[in-house]
C-alpha cells in the first residue's frame, strides 16, 4: 500500500465518520455505521493475514490478529445494542451485552501492549514507570469526572451500571496507557505509530463523549469520531511500513521536553482536584493553586537541568566508546551493536585497503592517517542516510547497509566503493593511490553477528586472491558455504 493510498483511506474515512456524524439516530446513519464498520474490520483480517517484511524471516502476526479481533467484538458489541434497541426498546441488556465491547478493548489494549514490549526489548523500564504515572493520572481524573458522579447518582450503591462505567473508565485507561508505552518506547515514528497515536487518541475522546451523554447529546459526534479512530487503527495495521510498530528500536538516552511536560501535568492532577475542592474562597484557592505550580516548575527544572548535565556527561562516554577517533566514523562496537538488530536481507561491505602500506613506508603514516580519514568522508558520501560507515581498524574499513535490493542495489554499491576507493588523494603535493578488496555477506534467518562478519571477511580474502580491486559476494543460500565472485 503506497503512501498516497494511505492518505486516500484516511481521507475516506473521515468522510464517512462525518456521513454517520451527521445521520446519526437514522435509519441511513445505522446502515453507513455498520456497512463502514464492516469494511473495517474486514479490512483488518486481511491485514493480519497478509506478510510483510522480507521474505525469509519469521512472521508473527498475534497484534495484527488482536487488532482484528478486537476491532470484531466491538462491532458486534454495537450490532447486538442496536438489534435490542430495534426488537425491545423496555429491555434493559446491561452486563452481559457489555461483554463484547470489553473483550474488544483488552484484545486491542494487548495489541499495542505487545507491541511495544517487542519495540522496547529491555528498555521499557523507563517508558513503563512514565506510562503508569500518566495513566494513574488519567485515572484520577476520570474518577473524578466520570466515575463520581454517576456513584453519587446511584446514592453510593455500586450497581451494575456503576460498575460498567468503571469497567470502561479502565478499559480506556488500558488502551491509553498502551499507546503511550508505544510512544515512549524507543523506535521509529513514522506513518504507522501516528496512526495509532492517533487512533488511541480518537477512542479515548469518543468514549468520554459517550459517558457524557447524560450531560448533553454528543451522539452524532461520538459515532463519527468511533468510526474514524477504528479506521485509523487498521490503516495503521494495513500501512506497508507497520512492522516499525514492533521493530525493536536503538536506545535513546535523551529525555524529550514533552515527556518532562506530560510527567508535570500528571504531578500537578491531585493537588489540582484537591484544591479545586476545598472549602477556601475562590482567591484563596487560585493563590493555593497557583503555588502548588510554581513548585512543581521548580522541581521539574532543577529535575531537568540534573538529567541533562547526565546526558551530556553519557553522550561523551558513548562517544569515544562507540566511534574511531581518526575518521569520526563508527568503530567496532558501533557495528555489533547495530549487528543485534540486524535483519534478514540486511548487507554487509568488508573492505580491506590494497597498497596502505607501501604509502606508510613511503610518505610516512601522517600520510597514511590523512589518506584513512580522506577514504572514510568517501566512503561515506557514497552510501545512504541510514547505512552504517564503520573503521574496524588498521586499514579496514565495513559497511552495514540495511535492506538493498538483493541483485542491482549490492552489485552497484559494490562498484561505487571500488571506484571511490581507487581515486587518488592529495597529500603535501603528492598523489597517494590505494585500491581495495571488497567482501559482502547477506544476513538471513538464523544469521548470527558473527556469523555475518565471517562471511563478508572470508568474502574479502577471495577477493584478494582473485587479483584486488574486486568485490565478491558470499554464497547468498542460507547455510551456503561457498564463494562467488561477481566483480
Amino acid at each position: 500500500m503506497s503512501a498516497l493510498r494511505t492518505w486516500w483511506l484516511v481521507a475516506a474515512a473521515m468522510a464517512a465518520g462525518a456521513v454517520i456524524a451527521m445521520t446519526a439516530g437514522t435509519l441511513i446513519g445505522e446502515i453507513a455505521y455498520f456497512g463502514s464498520y464492516a469494511a473495517v474490520c474486514a479490512a483488518a483480517w486481511w491485514a493480519a493475514a497478509r506478510t510483510t517484511g522480507t521474505p525469509g524471516s519469521r512472521v508473527d502476526r498475534r497484534p495484527w490478529r488482536l487488532i482484528a479481533l478486537g476491532q470484531t467484538l466491538l462491532l458486534v458489541g454495537d450490532a447486538t445494542a442496536s438489534a435490542f434497541w430495534y426488537i425491545s426498546p423496555e429491555t434493559d441488556p446491561t452486563g452481559w451485552i457489555d461483554a463484547p465491547w470489553l473483550g474488544g478493548y483488552a484484545a486491542i489494549g494487548a495489541a499495542i501492549m505487545m507491541m511495544a514490549q517487542r519495540r522496547a526489548r529491555g528498555q521499557l523500564r523507563e517508558a513503563l514507570l512514565d506510562m503508569l504515572t500518566l495513566a494513574t493520572a488519567a485515572t484520577l481524573g476520570m474518577w473524578r469526572f466520570i466515575a463520581a458522579p454517576a456513584l453519587e447518582k446511584s446514592d453510593g450503591q455500586y450497581t451494575a451500571g456503576v460498575l460498567l462505567e468503571a469497567s470502561f473508565m479502565v478499559a480506556d485507561v488500558v488502551i491509553m496507557s498502551a499507546v503511550l508505552l508505544l510512544v515512549l518506547s524507543p523506535g521509529t515514528r513514522g506513518v504507522p505509530t501516528r496512526l495509532m497515536i492517533a487512533a488511541g487518541a480518537g477512542r479515548l475522546v469518543a468514549d468520554i463523549g459517550r459517558m457524557m451523554w447524560t450531560v448533553m447529546d454528543l451522539t452524532p459526534l461520538v459515532n463519527g469520531v468511533i468510526l474514524v479512530a477504528n479506521a485509523l487503527m487498521v490503516i495503521a495495521v494495513m500501512h506497508p511500513g507497520r512492522e516499525e510498530l514492533a521493530r525493536p528500536g536503538r536506545r535513546t538516552r535523551t529525555l524529550h521536553p514533552t515527556r518532562i511536560l506530560f510527567l508535570g501535568l500528571a504531578l500537578l492532577t491531585a493537588p489540582a482536584i484537591a484544591v479545586a475542592e476545598s472549602s477556601g474562597s475562590l482567591g484563596e484557592r487560585l493563590t493555593l493553586l497557583a503555588a502548588t505550580v510554581a513548585a512543581s516548575f521548580f522541581v521539574l527544572a532543577r529535575f531537568t537541568a540534573a538529567v541533562r548535565q547526565q546526558e551530556r556527561a553519557e553522550r561523551l562516554l558513548t562517544y569515544q566508546a562507540s566511534y574511531d577517533p581518526l575518521t569520526g566514523l563508527a568503530n567496532r562496537r558501533t557495528l555489533f551493536d547495530r549487528l543485534e538488530d540486524c535483519a534478514p536481507g540486511d548487507a554487509l561491505f568488508y573492505l580491506d585497503l590494497d597498497g596502505f602500506k607501501a604509502v606508510n613506508d613511503t610518505h610516512g603514516h601522517e600520510a597514511g592517517d590523512a589518506l584513512l580519514v580522506e577514504i572514510g568522508r568517501r566512503l561515506g558520501s557514497a552510501v545512504r542516510e541510514d547505512d552504517l560507515v564503520v573503521r574496524l581498524g588498521g586499514d579496514e574499513f565495513a559497511l552495514l547497509c540495511p535492506q538493498p535490493h538483493p541483485g542491482t542495489e549490492i552489485a552497484e554499491l559494490a562498484e561505487r566503493l571500488l571506484r571511490v576507493v581507487a581515486e587518488p588523494v592529495g597529500y603535501r603535493g603528492h598523489e597517494l593511490r590505494v585500491g581495495t578488496s571488497v567482501g559482502i555477506a547477506v544476513s538471513h534467518r538464523g544469521t548470527s553477528p558473527g556469523d555475518l562478519v565471517r562471511n563478508a571477511d572470508a568474502a574479502m580474502y577471495e577477493a584478494k586472491r582473485g587479483g584486488r580491486g574486486r568485490w565478491v559476494l558470499a554464497d547468498p543460500a542460507p547455510g551456503g558455504t561457498g564463494l562467488a565472485l561477481a566483480g
